[in-house]
């Protein structure tokens, strides 16, 4: 007999079923046993009566056992209903039972929200947590969301291509990670901070509208709302201006807030626009909290930012992208390299709640001008060609004017699911400090994985 899933029992009254999940939890009244089973799809109540041959078997059972069950759907008495779940005018009268799995005591309870539990417990043992139903929810609207976007930007002519996760490392802002190469020993891949260089090849390689839902990498220092990798929606545009991307970004954000969660209220539409320096001066941050209402979500856009500034050392730095095209009345100081400091970005932010969610520009298509970027900062020309070649030469076969941006997924969805954190909408996170506490990982490798790789480690190197 095929398994049906538990929401389905609802609609079939009378008839015989297979059922298989969890059990949920376990009690009796007087000689007659119940449990609730659960299944990805919700929670049944199953009874075993003492003249049927699963009664027995029944006794045995404990919370979180995988079981099978095989019985007949009935009403259950009007006194029994519970309106709180949708099986609530139903039970499942077992016939025979089948134990597929017997299972230790949990080591913490899997039926509460989870929040009282110590968060590294939560991550060593996610297997378990994750059956909680906060969690079931999270990731099934996280999948939902996703599904979405897809289609959305399909109707709208977007291509999604899939770009490396083995290439180069370029001086882009964060410290990348790096992948030893065994063929090529001494030489090393990085995983992408973003697929910021693909995604602007593949407009020169004539593929106009762009997507991915893109893995990015980045080896940041300790940070307590951060993760080593995490998803993005990354897209780009050719033949495009700063509005058109935010009209079409916008548009997909509110239909998005529409569709999956409707009682909750956009603050304004459209999105209020803010220049960074107004920004600065009025809240003292360029991710502004614009909240009247604390249940409200209260976008904005933060445009204007300036190009460049000042490290620590004197030196000129990109603010957000080095391959950002200025405004275009900055062209020509950009070219000159000159009032640099006054120099305005097409950088463009989308701000919810406080809370930086995407960010992109229109681009330097010009391989003059993506140069001059690099001069600003410091680049002779021979570090511009062996960091950057690639790029100049792609651009000097035609490149399209393009501008994009790219959404950090896990936060907006956190945000939008009023969790505190993004680790509570990916499945398996790491720590702040980048540890992976399932897999017990980063580990050591062995000597001869070292050797084939050419890789030698110090003795005094010391764990950080």
């Amino acid at each position: 007999m095929k398994r049906v899933q538990v929401a389905e029992t609802a609609s079939l009254a009378s008839k015989t079923v297979r059922v298989s999940g969890w059990v949920n939890a376990v009690r009796a009244h007087g000689k007659i046993l119940f449990i609730d089973l659960r299944d990805q799809s919700g929670v049944l109540q199953v009874v075993f009566l003492p003249n049927e041959k699963a009664y027995e078997p029944a006794k045995d059972l404990r919370p979180e056992w995988v079981i099978d069950i095989v019985g007949v759907v009935s009403a259950r008495p009007k006194q029994m209903v519970n309106d709180k779940i949708p099986t609530g005018a139903i039970e499942l009268v077992a016939k025979e039972l089948n134990v597929l799995s017997q299972a230790k005591t949990p080591v913490f309870e899997v039926l509460s929200d989870g929040y009282e539990i110590s968060e590294e417990k939560r991550m060593k043992y996610r297997y378990l947590d994750l059956r909680r139903e906060r969690m079931q929810r999270n990731l099934r609207m996280r999948h939902k969301i996703i599904h979405f976007m897809r289609d959305f930007l399909t109707r709208e002519g977007f291509c999604e291509v899939e770009t490396p996760c083995l290439t180069k490392s370029t001086p882009e802002g964060a410290r990348d990670f790096l992948v030893p190469s065994r063929l090529q020993p001494g030489s090393f891949f990085a995983l992408p901070q973003s697929p910021q260089q693909y995604k602007q090849l593949l407009q020169v390689g004539g593929i106009e509208k762009y997507f991915q839902i893109a893995r990015c990498f980045r080896d940041e220092d300790p940070r307590a709302d951060r993760q080593a990798e995490f998803t993005q929606l990354d897209m780009e545009m050719s033949f495009v201006e700063r509005e058109d991307v935010m009209e079409i970004n916008e548009r997909l954000i509110i239909e998005i807030v529409q569709t999956f969660f409707p009682d909750k209220k956009i603050q304004e539409i459209p999105f209020p626009r803010l220049m960074y320096g107004d920004a600065i001066e009025k809240y003292k941050t360029d991710r502004p909290d614009l909240r009247k209402d604390q249940d409200s979500l209260a976008f904005c856009w933060v445009v204007d930012f300036p190009f460049f500034e000042k490290t620590g050392k004197g030196e000129w730095t990109f603010t957000h992208n080095p391959f950002s095209s200025p405004k275009p009345e900055f062209m020509q100081d950009l070219l000159n390299k000159k009032n640099i400091g006054n120099i305005l970005t097409t950088q463009y932010d989308m701000v919810l709640n406080g809370a930086e969610i995407g960010g992109g520009s229109i681009r330097n298509h010009r391989p003059e001008a993506l140069e001059a970027v690099f001069e600003i900062m410091g680049y002779d020309k021979k570090m511009i060609k062996e960091n950057f070649g690639h790029m100049m030469e792609a651009f000097s076969y035609g490149a399209p004017p393009h501008g994009g941006i790219a959404y950090g997924l896990d936060r907006f969805i956190s945000i939008l699911l009023n969790e505190p954190n993004i680790r509570e909408v990916i499945a398996f996170p790491k720590t702040g400090d980048s540890r992976d506490l399932l897999m017990d990982s980063p580990a050591p490798i062995g000597s001869d994985q070292l050797k084939e790789l050419n890789i030698s480690i110090k003795k005094n190197a010391k764990k950080r």
